[in-house]
């Protein structure tokens, strides 16, 4: 495996990252359209503030663009320190591929060396999360929405699928742990996904809702128990997906019993609880009514994917600037990053690499 070797951002190794005050900023996530960032891109983000960026695949061209492109959506809100995400997995989510940087295993793959050996499955996992890190960092991506904590049942639709490390919840919470230990070594903080559980989901919820039945002693015992091991991490994103047991009509993400409840309570995670895309067609309403029900769910950010400038101004208009319990959780994540470790990059590679002939 060899990936991009090019510049690291200098503002990301100075001790720079996430100190300044983000009291201006609004409570959503935006995507871009393409590979650079358009005029009317750029005067939206730098009248409306969002918090955050995400980029996905066709955001992506080359190293120096990748470079390019976070600069210059930092730029349009004059903050050089805004977090920019990405789903870097592995598998079939993973947004930069080769040859910019290496194709990584899936989730799946991890899990089944967790299962010949948990000792090596959990160093894999943290490696290929270092490495993720030392892919991303170099671009200005500062955040990896990973790990997958979600634990299929059999017979679920494959939107996660493979993504996930395996059946089991306590490995994958275990497996979770390191592999979001591998990022934060690397200087970049995790999400973890999708909360409170995504794994009993029989339809796409990119294309409807799904419904879960299961009792909550069940889902307490299985599909909430990573979540719950790793309740002390600093950011998470919701499950577009109805918990009858829970609430009969809602999904999670706009569930202010489901937050309140399990994720707040249950769970226990008082971190920084964003939306998954509130583009996504398992949610109900046009974009302005879904990004309110967010709101009003209580969680703490709505994530916009698409780039699509119609839909940006209609979570714009809704959102809140950041104040209250919200700026306490984003000031927590500003003061969670932190320089990367002295690993070095060629011998964490060989090692990973020799893992995988092997597997």
């Amino acid at each position: 495996m060899t990936g991009f070797k090019g510049k690291i951002d200098f503002r990301l190794c100075c001790g720079s990252l996430y100190h300044r005050p983000m009291t201006e900023s609004k409570a959503f996530i935006s995507g871009c359209k393409g590979l650079t960032i358009t005029p009317e891109e750029k005067a939206f983000f730098a009248r409306e503030r969002p918090w955050g960026f995400i980029l996905f695949g066709r955001n992506i061209g080359e190293p120096e663009q990748i470079s390019d492109l976070t600069a210059s959506l930092r730029d349009s809100i004059g903050n050089p320190d805004a977090p920019v995400l990405i789903d870097q997995e592995g598998g079939r989510v993973q947004r930069i591929r080769p040859p910019i940087v290496p194709q990584y295993p899936n989730g799946a793959a991890i899990g089944e060396i967790y299962r010949r050996d948990r000792q090596q499955g959990l160093r894999a996992a943290w490696l290929m999360s270092r490495l993720h890190a030392f892919d991303l960092m170099r671009f200005g991506i500062t955040v990896d929405c990973l790990p997958v904590l979600d634990v299929p049942v059999e017979g679920s639709n494959d939107v996660i699928g493979n993504r996930a490390y395996g059946y089991d919840p306590q490995a994958v919470a275990e497996i979770g742990a390191a592999a979001a230990a591998g990022l934060k070594a690397g200087g970049m903080l995790p999400v973890m996904k999708h909360m409170p559980g995504h794994g009993r989901a029989f339809v796409d919820s990119h294309d409807k809702l799904p419904v879960v039945d299961t009792a909550f002693d069940d889902l307490a015992k299985s599909d909430f128990v990573p979540f719950a091991a790793m309740k002390n991490e600093l950011m998470a994103m919701s499950a577009h997906i109805v918990f009858t047991a829970i609430d009969l009509h809602e999904p999670a993400t706009t569930s202010a019993k489901v937050v309140r409840d399990v994720i707040r309570g249950h769970i226990g995670f008082d971190g920084l609880l964003m939306s998954d895309d509130v583009s996504m067609n398992a949610l109900a309403g046009d974009i302005e009514t879904r990004a309110r029900g967010i709101v009003a769910a209580g969680l703490d950010l709505v994530l916009h994917c698409h780039g699509i400038m119609d839909e940006m101004v209609q979570v714009a208009r809704v959102v809140p600037v950041i104040s209250g319990e919200t700026l306490r959780r984003v000031k927590a994540v500003e003061g969670g990053f932190a320089k990367p470790d002295a690993s070095d990059e060629t011998a964490l590679r060989d090692e990973f690499n020799g893992m995988l002939a092997i597997a």
